[in-house]
């Protein structure tokens, strides 16, 4: 009797162990340190500083459209500001090359490493009113990335890099947009990758925990690597849910039984 109750606690305890539990799955609780009483703050993200191979799109406007239309190519006979495909601003935007610089129409060359796109929008204003516009004319530049774009890799239903074409992009919006954490994903240490003019910056997330939205890596910055790790149930191989891990353990079962079967009766 003692060995069935033996064999039972040992199934069940298998059965539990293997399974994840929902506290790994849910996204943004309020942990045993969280404080009902005060509300999360978000911290306000710095502004993106421009690094090389970056591409920006640069479109400029003007109350007579053919004074500005040599500075944007990537009209094409288009209205300024009209949609494009992600590759027709790679084609027409303007990439940062090694030196930190860009080529401008009729500008030149004009260097943009290290520079927000607020103070590079400002910096072509000012070259165009005192170098081609000689009288103070009303002109509008608009200053942008040619799209967000990050990587993400692991445990996730689309890996690859992505683009989208927003101004921010918190690290929830772009596992969302990657199709989501997958059972087996580990929520509580997705791992943030960044390049900075200092070097590589890593950080692990723990994105189970509503205090994540504190974190200076909550939003994300162009060209960020996100990597969300395998949970040990993985690689046990006996199941994410408990049908699954019941399942296992039947065959498992049936597989001992017979090896004892057949031992037994060539003996």
């Amino acid at each position: 009797m003692n060995k069935h109750f033996f064999y039972i606690f040992l199934f069940i305890s298998v059965l539990f162990t293997s399974c994840i539990p929902v506290k790994d799955l849910v996204y943004l609780q309020k942990k045993d340190n969280s404080s009902n009483e005060n509300p999360i703050t978000m911290v306000e993200s710095k502004p993106y500083r421009l690094q090389t191979h970056d591409v920006i799109s640069i479109s400029i406007k003007a109350s007579d459209p053919n004074l500005v239309a040599i500075f944007n190519p990537s009209s094409n006979g288009a209205s300024a500001g009209s949609s494009q495909s992600e590759s027709g601003l790679y084609f027409n935007g303007f990439t940062v090359d090694d030196h930190g610089n860009i080529r401008i129409p009729v500008l030149g060359e004009m260097n943009v490493m290290g520079f927000t796109l607020e103070e590079v929008r400002l910096d072509v204003e000012k070259q165009l009113l005192s170098t081609y516009f000689k009288d103070n004319a009303s002109i509008f530049v608009v200053v942008k990335l040619a799209g967000f774009r990050y990587t993400i890799n692991g445990e996730v239903a689309n890996t690859g890099t992505k683009t989208l074409f927003q101004e921010k992009v918190n690290i929830m919006e772009a596992i969302a947009n990657a199709g989501d954490i997958t059972t087996t994903g580990d929520r509580k240490a997705v791992t943030i990758i960044r390049q900075t003019p200092n070097g590589t910056e890593m950080k692990d997330l723990d994105l189970t925990n509503i205090n994540v939205m504190n974190s200076p890596y909550y939003f994300l910055q162009p060209n960020d690597y996100v990597y969300v790790k395998p949970l040990k149930q993985k690689t046990w191989g006996t199941g994410s849910t408990g049908i699954q891990s019941l399942t296992t353990i039947i065959t498992l079962l049936s597989l001992f039984t017979t090896t004892y079967l057949l031992v037994k009766s060539l003996n």
